[in-house]
């Protein structure tokens, strides 16, 4: 009689699916949807509670670009793992995809996501049946289309940050480099070397060698001027002692529209810049417009053709075709490339105004109303941080309105660019604390130098980083081109 109850009992338990009270199972708590993995996703990603969130990330990228440091690894001062974090790093305790969003039903809570990776198509492969062939179980895929997969959530965080801005000028995206992401710099990286390589090649003139050895960037804002600075350098020291003939015939040209370089920065220290750029032979063409690219020549409109070897365009920022395609929330009139927030970081509704208690956007693609923020990596890390805090407050169980109890305030910690030959400039000006000031030369160039190394997140690239500056500085950088 007690075997059969026992039983009994046993089954009864398989079928109500009673849990044990050793664990909890991860489909009993509420699922967070980060998208992107940038400076404001990844922050999330590192800090938030992973025992008591569902956490997923949704990212083409598997891993974290440290923005500050790609200049340097373009020309090899750096090496590239050293400005990558893995998201890898946190799974399995969060589930995170290679895909782009590409819709979010905001109703339903539901997202469309297309993979980043390559298709699979082996000879005699199917389609997979209607349902989830998910081995995370937490996706399934749409029924219309086999190619894409949908998932839920009852938080999103949109953090998927913004593309370079072109201006719609005819061959940018063909013809030119972008400096975003990891595997823009190594596309850099590789055509500095293959420029040297072609012109010491004795098939070719003089004249042709000049066109290749041409190296302009279109942007005068930090991107641009710590990549030149980076580029004068490596001209100046490896290259000048491996090419010494074809170094004499390198130059390098820097385009802006506007009047002054570093536009964001204190006058003094913009004026500062420019004459060191001047003494290293680095030509400035302010107030110069592009007009279209084609394939080793742009046409600018106050100079005719420009023949060049490499063009590396850094304008600023564009919209991401995601938030383009939102139209169920109130986006930023001014940038058109955001969405707009209120002082919590919710976003919100097109048709109310009334804030989304469970979508928040942070970073490039999102602006809080009435006080527009600058597009920079301090900022999203900042909001980050605070949405992290926010988000495990709630979880934790406290109300909404607990949550909810003071707004995002951004603390400008200052602005940092490297100008070349171990110099830099630091603006402390519109700081929110500590003392205001302004730095130039080697003193600046060690702050800037010691910021980027605390700021690295791991333990491994806190590791990296000096260890890459030490041997670059006794050996030099690495000139092979694979």
């Amino acid at each position: 009689m007690l075997t059969v109850q026992r039983a009994a009992t046993g089954t009864a338990s398989r079928q109500l699916g009673v849990r044990t009270f050793f664990g909890t199972s991860s489909r009993a708590k509420q699922r967070l949807v980060i998208l992107g993995s940038g400076w404001g996703g990844y922050e999330i990603l590192r800090a938030i509670d992973k025992k008591r969130w569902n956490v997923i990330m949704v990212s083409p990228n598997n891993y974290f670009n440290f923005t500050p440091l790609l200049a340097s690894c373009s020309v090899g001062t750096l090496e590239f793992r050293a400005a990558v974090e893995p998201v890898r790093r946190y799974t399995p305790d969060v589930i995170a995809y290679t895909a782009w969003c590409d819709s979010i039903d905001f109703k339903h809570k539901k997202l469309i996501c297309m993979p980043a990776t390559s298709p699979v198509k082996f000879e005699g492969s199917q389609s997979p049946s209607k349902g989830s062939s998910d081995v995370n179980e937490s996706a399934s895929l749409v029924p219309e289309n086999s190619e894409k997969f949908q998932l839920t959530y009852d938080k999103l965080v949109i953090a998927v940050g913004a593309y370079s801005q072109t201006f719609n000028v005819p061959g940018v995206k063909e013809h030119a480099h972008f400096l975003k992401d990891i595997r823009d710099a190594r596309r850099i990286r590789t055509r500095i070397l293959e420029c040297f390589e072609q012109a010491n090649q004795p098939t070719i003139t003089d004249a042709d060698r000049r066109k290749l050895l041409n190296f302009c960037i279109v942007g005068g804002g930090p991107t641009g001027v710590e990549f030149a600075a980076e580029l004068h350098d490596f001209l100046h020291s490896d290259i000048a002692r491996h090419y010494p003939a074809l170094a004499r015939m390198a130059k390098i040209n820097l385009y802006d529209v506007a009047p002054m370089i570093l536009g964001g920065f204190d006058t003094g220290l913009q004026e500062y810049a420019t004459a060191k750029f001047k003494r290293e032979g680095i030509r400035l063409l302010t107030q110069h417009h592009v007009e279209r690219v084609e394939e080793g020549r742009m046409f600018v409109t106050e100079e005719g053709e420009v023949n060049f070897g490499l063009l590396v365009w850094s304008t600023g920022l564009a919209p991401n075709p995601l938030i383009e395609s939102i139209t169920e929330l109130k986006k930023d009139e001014r940038t058109k490339r955001s969405l707009l927030t209120n002082g919590t970081l919710n976003v919100l509704k097109a048709d109310t105004g009334e804030p989304d208690p469970d979508v928040f956007a942070i970073g490039d693609s999102a602006t809080i109303e009435n006080e527009p923020l600058p597009a920079t990596a301090q900022v999203a890390n900042q909001q980050a941080k605070y949405l992290t805090k926010r988000l495990n407050r709630l979880i934790k169980g406290a109300t909404a309105a607990d949550a909810d109890a003071r707004p995002f305030k951004f603390q400008n910690a200052g602005s940092l660019a490297y100008v070349g030959d171990w110099e830099a400039i630091f603006d402390r000006t519109k700081a929110a604390r500590g003392p205001k000031g302004k730095e130039t030369g080697r003193l600046a160039w060690l702050l800037w130098r010691s910021a980027y190394f605390t700021k690295t997140l791991s333990v491994r690239n806190k590791i990296l980083v000096p260890m890459y500056w030490f041997l670059n500085w006794i050996f030099g950088r690495d000139l092979t081109r694979f």
